[in-house]
């Protein structure tokens, strides 16, 4: 699968720190990551793409049901691709039967 570089990381207030921040500018990539409430200088970051974060954790969450996902038993990335996509059409195959 070709790699693609990331146009932002969604980070929660645990990496809030300028060595994570300087790394991420360095290297062209948009830090969407909430200051930390004992930060002494504002940090402006997007609310509407940090959104985003809550629906990707809760997408993790629905893929680990599936314990060959939760525990990655397979040792290939393409094993281990081949369950992430199974798990994701029995996901979306509950949706379509529901409609």
């Amino acid at each position: 699968m070709p790699e693609r570089a990331a146009d932002a990381l969604l980070a929660d207030k645990g990496y809030d720190t300028n060595a994570i921040r300087d790394d991420l500018k360095h290297r062209g990539i948009r830090a969407v990551i909430p200051p930390r409430s004992n930060r002494t200088t504002a940090i402006r970051w997007n609310r509407r793409d940090y959104k985003q974060r809550n629906r990707i954790e809760r997408t993790f969450g629905h893929l680990k049901i599936n314990r060959a996902v939760a525990t990655r038993y397979d040792k290939l990335a393409r094993s281990f691709l081949d369950t992430l996509h199974l798990a994701l059409i029995r996901r979306l195959l509950r949706f379509v039967n529901s409609t």
